[in-house]
């Protein structure tokens, strides 16, 4: 089973890596190249860094936004997006400006609201709360490190930082989690083999 990780100049792709080994991935690409997306069994869309030079990242790359739309949506690969990666499955996101993102689940990525105790970054482990079942999302503490948040329809999962906060989106063969597998110990590695066995 190949699993393609999306090199776009925008992923914490060697922890991802380490993490996807991890939970038993043997045949993992860090790849650019549409094509290995085309090919791919499972697909995994890192991110960090700002939603717009994310979506330009992805876009600079010919034919990979093309390539990611034919495999995910309607091939049906699995399809797991982390962090800015999962935030770019929305319309658009309002950090900087307004940017196009993927366009695959109904939603806007918007700036967390700061408040009396509630600091952003939204920064450390806290819990993951499962919204729906899913084979993917289990109940956890997960680490997060983000200021942007989803803001839409498809909500697998939230966590708590000064009232309800998206933490995981999904629909079909796709699914998306704001907080960061990688850095989340053994409920990431958890994740990770949940998403490798997953058979949508």
């Amino acid at each position: 089973m190949s699993v393609a990780l999306i090199d776009y100049g925008a992923g914490n792709l060697h922890s991802v890596h380490n993490a996807l080994k991890a939970a038993g991935a043997t045949d993992i690409a860090v790849t650019a190249d549409p094509q290995a997306v085309l090919a791919a069994d499972r697909i995994v869309l890192p991110g960090v860094g700002a939603f717009g030079a994310c979506a330009a990242g992805l876009r600079a790359i010919p034919g990979m936004v093309e390539a990611l739309d034919r495999r995910v949506r309607a091939e049906g690969a699995p399809f797991l997006g982390v962090c800015v990666g999962m935030q770019l499955m929305a319309d658009r996101g309002d950090e900087h400006g307004s940017h196009a993102g993927l366009g695959w689940i109904p939603g806007v990525v918007r700036h967390l609201m700061p408040g009396e105790g509630v600091r952003v970054p939204h920064m450390g482990w806290n819990d993951v709360i499962p919204a729906v079942p899913h084979p993917l999302i289990e109940r956890g503490e997960a680490y997060f490190l983000h200021s942007y948040a989803f803001d839409g329809d498809s909500i697998l999962a939230t966590t708590h930082h000064g009232g309800p906060v998206t933490a995981a989106i999904g629909r079909d063969n796709m699914v998306g989690v704001q907080f960061h597998p990688e850095k989340s110990q053994r409920y990431g590695i958890a994740l990770m083999e949940r998403f490798l066995a997953w058979k949508p």
